[in-house]
């Protein structure tokens, strides 16, 4: 009975040593495939198992209690991980709860649903968030406008917006494109769709878009932009009852009062900006600073966001990152 004893309390102690997490780090270094790894936490959750996430501690990293499948499907997805003792574990959460260090630990209990606001006739290069996301293995379903309109925003937790035109300018792109077969083709469908949903324009159209995501995020929802999606949708929520387009764009000319016209109070985030009222010029408004950051170095504007790094990931990882904590 004593050797019996004896054996189960070395059992015991031994046991306080044994690894019983999987640290999947993210480090720019040590960890070799970032964008899979956020789809390895993403499944994780999506298995309705807790990920620990260790802000700003090793570029991010995630811990979860060790089991076999995720180290295989780790293994399966070329993901780098490290198997730690609860002791290593705890020693990490101690550390990274010093007031001192600008890192905490944020528990991760749900997969989010994604939407990804883009048209089915779009060229797989056109959209690079879905690009990442199917690379990481993420799931997400496709909404349009017919979607938007029917009021379908509510079963999505996120939505990614297309780079999108909400103006009903087609991109701006005019001056440079309008005799490309790909550009005729998107007027086309745009224009039958419009008339499909009862708008009149597709200038109307985009803007009942605009106003349904804008109760989406009101409800709560979370929303990511990029390109003239970010500036566009503001355009069009200013403009909610103004003509901006001119003829070629919607078969009319637009109001020479439109700039004196528009609403700051129905934005989202900017107000005060001066509208590109050229139709031949590829730019919207002030709101656009490219041409301001082509004269700042890199190395002095904090805010060039194309080019931003964090911890070694691009500001799409950053994208993914981001609905994860969501």
């Amino acid at each position: 009975m004593r050797y019996l004893l004896t054996i189960l309390m070395i059992l015991l102690i031994t046991s306080k040593f044994q690894a019983s997490y999987i640290l999947i780090p993210m480090d720019e270094t040590k960890q070799k495939n970032h964008l899979k790894a956020y789809g390895i936490a993403f499944w994780i959750l999506q298995n309705d198992i807790q990920v620990e996430w260790l802000l700003n501690y090793r570029g991010g990293s995630f811990l979860v209690e060790h089991y076999k499948t995720i180290e295989e499907e780790c293994i399966i997805r070329g993901v780098s991980y490290e198997i730690i003792a609860n002791v290593q574990a705890n020693q990490i959460k101690s550390a990274i709860s010093d007031p001192e260090v600008n890192q905490e630990v944020v528990k991760l209990e749900k997969s989010p649903k994604v939407a990804v606001y883009t048209p089915d006739s779009k060229q797989p290069w056109d959209d690079a968030v879905t690009l990442v996301l199917t690379y990481a293995e993420i799931p997400y379903e496709k909404v349009y406008d017919k979607e938007v309109i029917a009021g379908d925003l509510h079963k999505y937790d996120w939505l990614h917006l297309h780079h999108e035109d909400f103006t009903g300018q087609y991109g701006k792109f005019y001056g440079s494109f309008r005799n490309a077969a790909w550009y005729k083709k998107q007027q086309t469908e745009a224009e039958a769709t419009a008339k499909e949903l009862g708008f009149n324009k597709v200038s109307e159209l985009k803007r009942s878009v605009a106003q349904n995501i804008q109760k989406f995020t009101a409800g709560g929802g979370f929303l990511f932009t990029m390109c003239s999606g970010t500036d566009s949708y503001d355009i069009a929520l200013a403009a909610q009852d103004v003509d901006i387009c001119d003829y070629m764009f919607d078969g009319d000319a637009s109001d020479p009062a439109a700039q004196s016209k528009l609403d700051y109070t129905q934005t989202f985030a900017f107000k005060d900006f001066i509208l590109s009222r050229n139709p031949m010029e590829y730019e919207f408004s002030t709101i656009d600073a490219t041409k301001v950051h082509q004269r700042i170095p890199e190395s002095q504007d904090s805010l060039h966001f194309l080019n931003f790094q964090q911890n070694g990931m691009s500001y799409l990882q950053c994208y993914v990152k981001t609905i994860l904590q969501s």
